[in-house]
């Protein structure tokens, strides 16, 4: 019930973990349609796979997990290492996103500013063509009259001469004007004309004007000219870029499409390259990991004083290993290599502390037997993976004994040497309590000569306050693996009251070391591959 309920926690967790997975990484960078659609069903796969793999053992046997556990692990391996980054980047994600959203919100009030002010002039080309020519051929023609009439007065003509083709051309430049006007006024909307703005048809005609005179000479001469008003006024060419065409949707599209595609562009810019970051910092950790994990483990040497020790003990040489974790991604060259290690280590005993099995004697038996050529004493205790097993512990402390491991179950030995005497104690891990076979301590130390030291080997750093109660001076565990992938070494602490290393508990010193495998993904990230080599001092 215990392994079920740990597998339903994983489920559940992996599922919102997939979730939200796909909002980071599949929704945001992608639009609507295939892409989207493959990666969402891709990512459902993967979440398909990772259940099948971690319940591939107990449901298809050992067989099917060998083939389904490598992928599925690996994955487990990179999704939590994809929470993890993207969780970290959760804040520099929403920065720039904000940033980027008040980017847009500036851009879009600049350009409602920058819009210029409709103006009320219409363009030339939008007054009649036919119109702008006549204006041009009146202007001709009452400039070669002007000129006629200047060249006539030096010839003595009369001034009547002069001031009748004078009115001749103010009534055709009337009439011009007007046409302008009308034109001009027929393109504005009735609401926008000046009230003081007539039509030709309301202007009273050019022969109401003086027909001659020196003001209407003058007026033709030094007035306002309608030619300079067409060549030299507002130039119409800048007209397109500040007004018509500002306005024209049909041709650049609202100023609101502008701004808002630029802000569109740049959340899937923020949202792809945090994609990019978590994936490329998952990808390189977990490749970092299995290195680690499939590589030799590390000899760690402790020297541990212990104040009831004899001095003829003293210098005594422990190898303490835990967590070898024989099963479906392990060979027999992981077993190998440890027993090498530890023989070349040359320790007077061998303490293995728990978990050295994923499986069945049955499934994995022949993992295990290089363990029968460790050179020196070598001792076992259980861990909670041995419960987890098909068959118990039973099979394999038996097995184990056959191999020449000697197996403590809630009891003790006598470690002699030059006189002196040491206890080694073993008690089972505290995962049995739910069958009835788990740790008993007073049995286990009931009855032993007080002066002398005990060393107790305790598969989970948590009973060391129960060891403490009972005057244990040295507890070696395993259980944690030392949190095998940071940062999950943080949670660890919440169960355990030591990750690795030495400590001391209420009077008790407690060593845990890292272990020699790994559970679950082969990877192991800031917690490498341990073997203890630890050596008592008086």
């Amino acid at each position: 019930m215990q392994v079920i309920g740990f597998l339903g926690v994983i489920l559940l967790v992996g599922g919102g973990v997939h979730f939200y997975l796909w909002r980071r990484l599949v929704r945001p960078t992608t639009r609507p349609g295939r892409v989207r659609q493959a990666l969402t069903w891709a990512l459902v796969a993967l979440a398909v796979l990772m259940a099948v793999g971690v319940m591939g053992g107990r449901v298809f046997g050992m067989a099917a997990e060998r083939v389904l556990a490598w992928p599925a692990y690996l994955w487990l391996a990179v999704m939590f290492y994809l929470l993890v980054f993207l969780v970290v980047l959760e804040i520099p994600r929403a920065v720039a996103l904000l940033v980027a959203r008040r980017r847009s919100r500036a851009g879009a009030g600049a350009g409602a500013q920058s819009q210029p002010v409709k103006s009320d002039a219409v363009a030339p080309d939008a007054v009649a063509p036919e119109v702008v020519a006549s204006t041009a051929v009146a202007s001709t023609a009452v400039a070669s009259q002007g000129v006629a009439s200047q060249g006539g007065g030096s010839q003595g003509m009369g001034s009547k001469g002069v001031g009748s083709k004078g009115a001749a051309s103010l009534e055709a430049a009337a009439s011009v004007k007007a046409s302008v006007e009308g034109a001009r006024s027929s393109q504005r909307p009735s609401s926008q004309r000046p009230p003081s703005q007539e039509t030709s048809s309301q202007r009273p005609s050019a022969e109401g004007a003086p027909s001659h005179g020196p003001s209407s000479e003058g007026e033709l001469s030094h007035g306002p000219s309608w030619e300079g008003a067409l060549s030299h006024g507002p130039s119409w060419e800048g007209a397109p870029s500040q007004g018509l065409s500002s306005q024209g949707p049909s041709l650049h599209g609202t100023s609101a499409e502008a701004d808002s595609s630029p802000s569109i562009d740049r959340r899937l810019f923020i949202s792809r390259t945090v994609a990019a970051v978590a994936g490329v910092g998952a990808l390189a950790t977990v490749g970092y990991g299995v290195r680690t994990a499939l590589g030799d483990p590390v000899i760690e040497p402790v020297a541990i004083h212990l104040a009831k020790l004899d001095p003829r003990m003293s210098g005594l040489k422990i190898a303490v290993v835990s967590d070898i974790h024989l099963g479906p991604l392990n060979g027999l060259a992981h077993t190998e290599r440890i027993v090498r290690m530890i023989n070349g280590l040359r320790p007077d005993l061998v303490a293995i502390v728990g978990d050295l099995v994923d499986g069945t004697v049955a499934e994995l038996g022949p993992l295990a037997r290089p363990l029968g050529d460790l050179q020196a004493p070598s001792y076992f205790v259980t861990g909670n993976h041995e419960y987890y097993t098909a068959n118990g512990p039973l099979e394999w402390e038996q097995e184990l004994n056959g191999l020449g491991v000697r197996s403590l179950r809630n009891e003790r030995v006598e470690i002699s040497r030059g006189g002196a005497v040491l206890d080694l104690a073993g008690v089972n891990d505290i995962s049995g309590g739910a069958s009835g076979d788990g740790p008993d301590l007073g049995r286990a130390l009931g009855g032993r000569d007080q002066s002398r030291p005990v060393v107790l080997l305790a598969h989970q750093p948590v009973y060391v306050k129960e060891a403490a109660a009972h005057g244990v001076d040295l507890q070696l565990s395993g259980h944690t693996h030392g949190g095998q992938m940071a940062p999950f070494n943080l949670v660890v602490k919440l169960q355990q009251p030591v990750v690795a290393g030495l400590a001391t508990i209420d009077g008790t010193q407690v060593y845990v070391t890292r272990g020699a495998g790994f559970w679950g993904p082969p990877v192991r990230v800031g917690a490498p591959p341990e073997i203890t080599l630890m050596e008592l001092l008086a």
